[in-house]
């Protein structure tokens, strides 16, 4: 083993991954949640969530953690695209009062991530393996740009919770207000994924929300060689630097067919970070730290 393969093995204990996408899924996955988890217990990680686009995975995590054994916790989500009815103020009331701690704002079903696919050439995003039915495209705002009466009691509903919410894939446009609505409600637990991927941030946006107390979550697997891969480290350092490195953490984004493993995923971040000079103190920050006080996880 060598020196970097030890530190990194250091680095992993004790690490969170908040943005896992093990199966079961219509999309297709590599791993199962139970699989994920072991992997994650293997390398000594403290937690990973399950996020899937189309049900609520907290029973899911309360069964593992309950019964598997694992020293990793598992965490629960909801995302609000339309099979659990969009913006739907009870799915998020019994969500979290069933122990979600993360509620994503629509993802696939948001009209900019629908507009993307429509309009960009390329856009990467797996498919479904099965037909479904057309899905209604959702905003946070409406046409006058005030945010939706349904968000607002979403996010009174968050609040009340203590819990965790992202914009998941709206547009910089709709983000702004929503995380200003937000904050005036009470919600203290707030990050966005991938800011520069479908939500079309630019590093005066990111800047920008993290003023407001918004934490960015950087995908893995649009870094690293993966079917997503879409940035180089250049850009890796640029959004660190435009959030700083006590507002910005990583999460894998992975579990789908053909692509590393979350671990193996969250092991070749950290060898960038360090390949980026990076210390060890601000690579735990990026890859533990943040990530579970973010979620109020014990120290």
């Amino acid at each position: 083993m060598t020196a970097e393969q030890s530190r990194i093995d250091d680095l992993m204990k004790g690490a969170v991954d908040l943005h896992v996408h093990s199966g079961p899924s219509l999309h297709p996955r590599k791993l199962d949640h139970i699989a994920a988890l072991r992997e994650a217990d293997q390398a000594g990680m403290a937690a990973v969530l399950l996020k899937d686009h189309y049900y609520p995975t907290m029973p899911l995590a309360t069964l593992i953690n309950q019964n598997m054994g694992f020293r990793t916790r598992a965490i629960g989500s909801i995302v609000l695209n339309n099979p659990l009815g969009g913006l739907n103020t009870s799915a998020v009331d019994y969500a979290l009062k069933q122990g979600a701690r993360v509620v994503w704002m629509a993802t696939a079903h948001a009209q900019n991530h629908m507009e993307h696919e429509a309009q960009k050439p390329g856009f990467k995003f797996p498919q479904n393996s099965k037909k479904t039915v057309a899905p209604i495209p959702l905003t946070l705002t409406d046409e006058t740009g005030a945010v939706r009466d349904e968000v607002k009691h979403i996010l009174d509903l968050i609040a009340e919770a203590d819990a965790v919410v992202s914009g998941g894939h709206h547009h910089a446009r709709e983000l702004l207000p929503f995380y200003e609505e937000a904050k005036a409600r009470g919600v203290k637990r707030l990050f966005l994924n991938h800011p520069t991927y479908v939500n079309d941030c630019s590093l005066q946006d990111v800047a920008h929300l993290v003023g407001m107390g918004v934490k960015m979550e950087h995908s893995v697997c649009m870094f690293i060689p993966s079917t997503f891969k879409l940035f180089d480290e250049d850009h890796l350092r640029a959004v660190i630097e435009a959030a700083g490195v006590d507002n910005t953490f990583f999460g894998t984004d992975l579990g789908q067919t053909g692509n590393p493993n979350p671990v193996e995923g969250m092991r070749q971040m950290i060898a960038m970070l360090i390949g980026l000079g990076y210390s060890d103190a601000d690579i735990r920050k990026m890859t533990s730290t943040i990530g579970a006080e973010l979620v109020g996880l014990a120290a």
